[in-house]
């Protein structure tokens, strides 16, 4: 895409500091960190959220965030945990429409968190539950077998 500022970065029209770059994805250092170590771990074919991006290029994301993720816990970064994050479209928070895997090292207290409803411990009535998965497994492609 012409305007997308990660395709851009892949073509290096923009600059970044690189990490890790193969044919199918590139990791740069995320230039607004949350934490420190901040990581983007991105496809190189542009896809705005995961449905649209091929199968190759995202396991290819997740083994290399794997690698990564070993890499930022071993490097001397202060990292306690990491969060893997991905959001999956605009409402979800995604701020760039092209498909983007944050590797968030994390240490207790470091501000950084999700924020859920107030009731999100409370468990749920579980026949609803039930037929939402029923409509979930409808669409499937290849559903698991029913439990």
């Amino acid at each position: 895409m012409e305007d997308c500022i990660f395709c851009k970065i892949i073509r290096a029209e923009i600059p970044c500091i690189k990490v890790f770059e193969n044919d199918l994805v590139i990791a740069f250092m995320d230039i607004r960190p949350v934490t420190p170590g901040h990581l983007l771990v991105v496809p190189k074919k542009h896809a705005a959220i995961i449905p649209d991006l091929d199968n190759e290029s995202l396991a290819e994301m997740i083994s290399i965030a794997k690698d990564l993720d070993i890499a930022v816990r071993n490097s001397g970064i202060p990292c306690e945990a990491v969060n893997l994050q991905v959001a999956d479209g605009k409402a979800a928070g995604q701020e760039v429409p092209h498909v983007h895997l944050h590797i968030i090292p994390r240490t207790t207290g470091d501000g950084f968190g999700l924020r859920m409803p107030a009731d999100h411990t409370v468990p749920k009535d579980m026949s609803k539950i039930a037929e939402l998965a029923v409509l979930i497994r409808a669409v499937n492609s290849d559903p698991p077998e029913a439990e």
